[in-house]
């Protein structure tokens, strides 16, 4: 059984009271944390809201059940917060963290992205985590003070290193961390760590869930699968009777159950091991602190080449894959040689940019904003004859 939850916050927690600020000094609220603030902006920015109609898997009008950017975000932020919890970290900062990490994301998940990074390569390619960072810091145009959320170190250290140390970032970031050094080469926060081991957890068995759902594999095929299959089995034998849904619930709950709880173990084994008096002893460990064990992490990987072999290169995935590449490719091409059907202010910094290069990122930005309905009808109203603008 796990130990009972903390009654304070860990030493190698990230404290509220000790950040080290926001780029552009802003006064405290009475009311809320400085992370606090950072998740409620977050949750209150434009990008967040559009992952309502990004694509996880499944495009978005495929079916009201399949997971979207939005629906998996908030899975990874109740993951986080959970752990988080259990660890005796900043709830707040994990939360954002995890509320943050996909925001980059373009139309279309992968594919999409795929596709945009394949029209960029002449102009230094498309990743979608910076342009998450890119989003936080400079896209996102919603307030009088700044652009972007003028988040604090904390944050923006967790959304860029969250998988790990940057030994070769891309330009936005290196040109960042000239004025605002993220100490790209070292390890994040335990927050931000937890934030990606969630999103390991979430991003896993709820595809389980949706490739079920799709008729992609079967509860069978799963059966073969370790740590999945014995699960399967449990809950079986306890509910025999139980119809087909409720199996494949019980048994996704139970799996996310058994890998945080052995996460929650590898990692309190490796805190023993470090023994850290503060924030800084996580970020100069050398390794990752908040992990799982050597046979999860042999499972997971079983579970991701199962995952990507039966539904991520299926062949009702991949029609829709050469669909999205063929969307995101074709507009990119339009944009660059016709600005002028771009939204007035789109078209106005399209223009005006003073090389190939500079028009091609804004080109970027404004593709990669969109959700899947509205590249899809973005490229119906310009390809397709019989519509009108």
């Amino acid at each position: 059984m796990s130990p009972p939850l903390p009654r304070q916050p860990a030493v190698y927690a990230c404290d509220p009271l000790r950040t080290r600020g926001r780029r552009l000094a802003e006064p405290e609220s009475p009311t809320r944390t400085p992370f606090q603030r950072d998740r409620d902006r977050i949750v209150h920015s434009g990008a967040f809201r559009k992952l309502q109609y990004k694509t996880q898997v499944f495009v978005y009008h495929e079916g009201d059940y399949y997971r979207t950017r939005l629906t998996h975000s908030l899975e990874v932020a109740q993951i986080a917060r959970s752990i988080s919890r259990q660890l005796g970290l900043n709830e707040d900062l994990a939360e954002a963290v995890a509320l943050a990490h996909d925001l980059g994301h373009t139309p279309f998940g992968h594919a999409g992205e795929e596709a945009l990074d394949g029209a960029m390569q002449e102009h230094g390619g498309f990743d979608h985590n910076e342009q998450t960072f890119r989003i936080l810091t400079e896209l996102e145009a919603r307030y009088a003070d700044f652009d972007g959320l003028n988040l604090t170190w904390e944050t923006l250290e967790g959304a860029v290193k969250h998988n790990g140390p940057l030994t070769a970032p891309r330009p936005h970031l290196a040109a960042f961390c000239q004025d605002w050094d993220l100490e790209l080469g070292g390890w994040p926060s335990a927050e931000a760590q937890v934030a990606a081991l969630a999103d390991d957890i979430a991003y896993n068995n709820h595809d389980i869930d949706d490739g079920l759902r799709a008729g992609l594999f079967t509860v069978e095929d799963l059966m073969e699968l370790p740590l999945v299959g014995p699960v399967f089995e449990e809950v079986q034998a306890r509910y025999p009777r139980l119809e087909l849904p409720r199996w494949v619930h019980e048994t996704i709950r139970r799996l996310i159950n058994v890998m945080v709880e052995d996460l929650l173990e590898e990692t309190r084994r490796r805190l023993a091991d470090l023994s850290p008096q503060g924030v800084e002893d996580i970020r100069a460990a050398g390794r990752a602190v908040v992990a799982f064990s050597e046979s999860m992490r042999q499972n997971d990987r079983v579970l991701r080449d199962f995952l990507f072999a039966r539904m991520y290169r299926h062949y009702l995935v991949n029609r829709q894959t050469l669909k999205a590449r063929r969307v995101v490719s074709e507009l990119f091409r339009l944009y660059m040689d016709q600005p002028n059907i771009l939204p007035a202010e789109w078209r106005r910094r399209a223009e005006a940019a003073e090389t190939p290069t500079l028009r091609a990122r804004i080109v970027a930005d404004y593709i990669a904003g969109m959700t899947d309905r509205y590249a899809l009808e973005a490229h119906r109203k310009v390809f397709d004859p019989y519509v009108r603008f």
